[in-house]
């Protein structure tokens, strides 16, 4: 019996990109601010919700609140999308993969 594949949903890392090795993908840049318990979890959300997506995202962590308030965050955990707000708290996977799909157009 062939053995399939699977990859896990994962947390991801500081600059690990999801989908790297599908370079013909467009990459997006995302920034997560929050505590590291509620990014780990989100981060783990969004790989979950987008990874089968034709989309190579790049994560980057910041938990520094004065930064987060500069950038205008108000709530735990955000995920900002070209400097812009794109989602605010641990929302439903289904949520997250359609926001997703309305900005490659899928």
């Amino acid at each position: 019996m062939p053995q399939i594949e699977f990859e896990a949903c994962h947390e991801m890392s500081q600059a690990q990109i999801l989908n790297e090795q599908k370079s013909q993908y467009p990459l997006y840049k995302v920034v997560l601010y929050g505590d590291r318990v509620s990014t780990a979890k989100f981060s783990k959300r969004v790989s979950c919700a987008i990874k089968h997506l034709p989309i190579r995202v790049q994560f980057f962590f910041e938990p520094d609140t004065q930064k987060a308030i500069e950038a205008g965050i108000a709530k735990d955990p955000t995920l900002t999308l070209d400097g812009e707000i794109f989602i605010e708290g641990l929302i439903q996977a289904e949520k997250i993969t359609k926001r997703f799909e309305d900005i490659i157009g899928a």
